[in-house]
């Protein structure tokens, strides 16, 4: 493909090429779009036309398996609404997705793990990958903390809908009384950044440092030092990656995370210009938690934001999350 120099717009000059690059991107996305769409009208009309086939030879196996068709367009439909409501350029990007445990100690790093389960189970089910980048274990059981890469399109876009305090009701496994506990964990979900978005870093700005890595590894990780950890002077921001064998990789890493996070600032400061008097989005706190999941004295899962709730826990937690990310993302357009 021939290499654009210069683009124009309206009759003026404009001699820059990033932005020559982003008009192509939204021409392909746009493309995309208009394509989707007229595949799953094809498939509906080619689906009508062999359901009357069908009807009219009274064919009652071809008509199960075009049911079986029809909910699969359903589904595609449905994703296809899903990205419609998602027109901002960093919500067609990867997502960084972190998860740390409230106070609480065994109990809420239990439950941090539980909710890496959940979302490592709904990437799957969207087609998509999962890379940890970072995660330090628990004293007893759970984690302290995770770093997820999650590569698809439009992960970050989706995923946007699950930053905020989530909280669980439940009879304790580590209390030998069978009490009920409550427990805490926090998510927050940064965009990817991708080479074409301008976060410069000077590594003036930074403060690197190298330790060894924590938990299980063997020799390697007791005597070399490839954990990395960076400090972004100007803004006070700390990232740190242990989970790869070598500081190269643990660098690069760290410098994908510092960049999102960089970038996810950039564009809170940008919004609270535009917003300066009704603030929309909370801080991250304790006690203000978005969903509840109840595992006792009921089954029941709810979204304090939408109002949706589901008495399913167990599919919840396998990751049947697209209701309540649908429902907040029509919420905020």
């Amino acid at each position: 493909m021939q290499k654009l120099e210069a683009v124009t717009v309206d009759g003026g000059f404009w001699d820059d090429r990033e932005k020559a690059q982003d008009i192509m991107q939204q021409i392909t996305a746009l493309k995309g779009v208009v394509d989707s769409w007229q595949s799953v009208a094809k498939r509906l009309n080619d689906l009508d036309e062999l359901a009357q086939l069908a009807n009219d030879e009274n064919d009652e196996q071809t008509l199960q398996e075009i049911l079986k068709d029809c909910e699969e367009l359903e589904r595609s439909v449905r994703d296809l609404e899903f990205q419609k409501m998602l027109g901002r350029k960093e919500d067609r990007f990867n997502a960084i997705l972190t998860i740390h445990p409230g106070a609480g100690g065994t109990e809420s790093q239990d439950w941090a793990q539980m909710l890496m389960r959940m979302y490592l189970r709904w990437i799957e089910r969207r087609g998509f990958q999962a890379n940890i980048m970072d995660q330090l274990a628990g004293d007893e059981a759970g984690i302290k903390s995770v770093i997820i890469e999650v590569v698809g399109e439009y992960a970050y876009g989706y995923l946007q809908a699950e930053v905020g305090v989530h909280r669980l009701v439940r009879i304790s496994p580590f209390d030998s009384n069978s009490r009920r506990h409550t427990s805490f964990a926090s998510v927050f979900v940064y965009p990817e950044v991708d080479n074409d978005i301008e976060i410069t870093v000077n590594q003036s700005d930074l403060k690197v440092d190298t330790y060894r890595a924590s938990g299980a590894g063997g020799q390697h990780v007791n005597k070399t030092s490839s954990a990395v950890r960076i400090t972004h002077i100007p803004t006070g921001i700390v990232v740190q990656c242990q989970s790869e064998r070598s500081q190269h990789m643990n660098r690069a890493n760290a410098m994908k995370i510092l960049t999102g996070r960089l970038y996810q600032k950039k564009m809170e400061e940008e919004q609270a210009k535009l917003d300066e008097i009704e603030k929309s989005k909370k801080d991250i706190a304790w006690g203000s938690q978005i969903r509840s999941y109840i595992f006792h004295p009921y089954n029941m899962v709810k979204d304090h934001r939408t109002k949706t709730e589901t008495s399913n826990v167990q599919n919840v937690m396998d990751g049947d999350l697209d209701e309540f990310i649908a429902s907040y993302l029509m919420t905020m357009k």
